[in-house]
């Protein structure tokens, strides 16, 4: 029977700590625990979702019962380490925490952890989406948590840390995960598609960075669909038309349109938006992302191509764009209020603010004559 086939960010999961990218200071501090036998009872991993906790979770997971272990460098191709990235180790149970939050389960967890490791040195619970079980089921787990037997490590995962109770947290180390650097993501993606014999041009792996939005799996998921469309060759156009993407000279058309102040050109150029297909919501993100590189340019001192548009300008109008989000992406028209944020925009190119105001009045009245002195009687 033919095996079916493993999608790009199954088949590139990390399966050592080397091959962990963007999150170094995790690993640097995992290490140290490892060396210096001050591995914790229960370790917290926080961040966006894509960049690494599952598999920084399974990692220091074999770290802990490889065959040689603790160890800093554990064998990927140790009979214990592949099944526990297989997800086969008796000892390394993986639970979503969505669909098992309930108090009844967390007491049958408690129940389990009482019971010795059958396979390996620790008995290791990695509870994903933590943040998902009730309170009773977090309240249920607090004695547990707080003093487990010396064979069972705790590791959460979560992508929105304020959701879980400070109880839990006060008795974890948290790990914070960071939105892992486009160059990063280049950069892998690029290893990828070299192994995989795909040509993708470097702008498109760009485009490919940004739309992931700091996520290295969501990346990989957009490679693999790009390469299910465009097949061995994959450049920017194709990302563009993927996934509806206004290429750089679009947005710097409408951007230059907004400074313009032209009302009918930018309601054309929205057209044409339309018309292609373009995610209006990613546009604006986009568009953003556009202005903010205009404002720090001026606050460097460089005009070119601005038209002199002031930095508090910029500032209104990123501002502006960032308060039409909402409307465009939930709203019943995305169209509509994509105008009509985009319009907004444009009124504060033109706009003075008020302490701009002040300024130019304490100006006039500074340059008034003084008045004339009074003749003496």
């Amino acid at each position: 029977m033919q095996q079916s086939y493993q999608v790009i960010a199954r088949r590139w999961r990390p399966r050592s700590f080397k091959e962990l990218v963007g999150q170094e200071h995790i690993v640097q501090t995992l290490r140290n625990a490892i060396e210096q036998d001050r591995i914790a009872h229960a370790y917290l991993f926080v961040g966006p979702r894509g960049t690494g906790k599952t598999s920084t979770a399974r990692l220091f997971a074999c770290a802990l019962n490889c065959e040689n272990g603790p160890t800093i460098e554990p064998s990927p191709d140790s009979p214990i380490c592949k099944a526990i990235m297989a997800g086969q180790f008796l000892d390394v149970i993986e639970i979503d925490g969505a669909s098992n939050n309930s108090v009844d389960q967390i007491r049958d967890l408690r129940e389990d952890c009482s019971y010795g490791a059958t396979q390996g040195r620790f008995k290791i619970y990695i509870i994903d989406e933590v943040h998902m079980l009730t309170n009773a089921a977090f309240n249920a787990l607090l004695k547990t948590l707080e003093e487990p037997p010396p064979h069972v490590k705790f590791i959460f995962a979560t992508t929105e840390a304020q959701k879980v109770l400070p109880t839990i947290v006060s008795r974890c180390q948290r790990f914070e995960f960071r939105p892992i650097d486009d160059a990063v993501i280049m950069a892998k993606l690029s290893e990828i598609a070299a192994a995989e014999k795909i040509n993708v041009s470097e702008s498109a792996l760009k485009a490919i960075a940004k739309l992931a939005n700091g996520g290295m799996r969501d990346s990989q998921s957009i490679l693999d669909q790009l390469i299910a469309f465009c097949g061995n060759q994959i450049d920017e156009k194709d990302v563009s038309n993927v996934y509806g993407l206004a290429p750089m000279d679009q947005l710097g058309k409408i951007a230059s349109l907004i400074e313009e102040q032209d009302e009918r050109a930018l309601m054309v150029a929205v057209d044409e938006l339309v018309n292609e297909g373009r995610d209006l919501y990613r546009v604006l993100l986009d568009l953003e992302s556009y202005f903010r590189s205009r404002l720090l340019e001026r606050l460097g001192g460089s005009a070119q191509g601005n038209g002199g548009v002031s930095s508090q300008a910029y500032v209104r109008v990123i501002d502006t764009l960032k308060k039409g989000e909402d409307a465009v992406k939930r709203g019943l028209s995305d169209r509509v209020n994509f105008e009509v944020t985009l319009l907004k925009a444009l009124r504060e190119i033109g706009a003075t603010s008020i302490d701009q105001l002040i300024r130019d009045i304490a100006a006039m009245r500074d340059s008034l004559p003084a008045e004339e002195e009074k003749k003496k009687s």
